[in-house]
């Protein structure tokens, strides 16, 4: 190692001012370590940034999943009275709800023409069944039932018990999948209303619901009539989602336009019908 000498000044002051110049270089030796050390730090926390986006970015998004209930399969509500009232869809779900989920204390609903699916009141603590229950679920099994694809005003819809219920035909006679015979006395809804409300409720989100008339008007904030008729499904639910959105609140505007028609079409029966007032 080569240092150069001052001959002008004396090996004291040559060390002096090397010792100084050493001091000098010491810190600005440190302040380089101090500085690569911050640069190693963000550097660091960028990465941790960069990979947790990627990450973010890769991986397809997550959805929350719901459990499904096991009513959810059917059609269903809530009565007045709160018991769970459940419905067959087709052939299948009208098998499954009477061969699986009925039991001794329910009460069985069906529209007195053929094609109709069955309802079913819940009643798993033998409770009385209010009469609002009982119409409730009537006006329910009369809506769905092919009398309102018929374009009629009003049908005959009967209960009766599980134990009256049964998949034994009589001699010489076959039951197809969804059809069940009904032995002994029958009790009536006659001249049933095909009518159902569609709602528009707020959960955790704005939600559209349907059903008896009554149900859906106490639990919902928008609310419509509707009844058999000829304008197309579609076409009907855009009347209803434009008639919610013209008397919205503010606040609940956007989520009432975000809704997509085919919430509003699913509880439409038999895929046309119209307001009503």
């Amino acid at each position: 190692m080569k240092f150069k000498i001052d001959i002008r000044k004396s090996v004291p002051e040559n060390a002096s001012l090397y010792y100084k110049e050493s001091k000098k270089a010491k810190r600005k030796v440190d302040g380089a370590k101090r500085a690569l050390e911050e640069t190693l730090k963000k550097i660091d926390k960028l990465e941790k940034e960069r990979r947790k986006l990627a990450e973010i970015q890769i991986r397809p998004k997550e959805k929350e999943k719901k459990e499904k209930r096991w009513y959810e399969r059917f059609r269903w509500f809530f009565s007045s009275d709160n018991l769970l009232v459940v419905g067959g869809e087709d052939a299948t779900t009208n098998e499954i709800l009477i061969k699986k989920y009925l039991e001794k204390n329910d009460l069985v609903f069906h529209a007195d023409i053929h094609g109709a699916p069955f309802f079913v009141i819940k009643n798993p603590d033998g409770r009385e069944i209010s009469e609002e229950t009982l119409r409730e679920t009537a006006e329910m099994a009369a809506s769905y039932s092919k009398a309102w694809k018929k374009g009629l005003g009003s049908c005959n819809v009967y209960y009766v018990t599980p134990e009256q219920v049964s998949k034994k035909a009589p001699p010489g006679e076959y039951l197809t999948k969804g059809a069940f015979m009904i032995y002994g006395e029958k009790e009536w809804f006659r001249g049933t209303e095909l009518a159902l409300g569609i709602g528009f409720k707020i959960n955790e989100k704005m939600e559209v619901t349907g059903g008896p008339i009554s149900v859906v008007e106490k639990n919902s904030r928008y609310f419509i009539k509707i009844g058999p008729g000829d304008k197309k499904s579609k076409e009907l639910a855009k009347e209803i989602k434009d008639f919610v959105l013209k008397n919205a609140r503010k606040a609940d505007f956007e989520k009432i336009k975000g809704i997509k028609i085919e919430e509003v079409q699913k509880w439409i029966p038999s895929g046309k019908g119209r307001t009503k007032k």
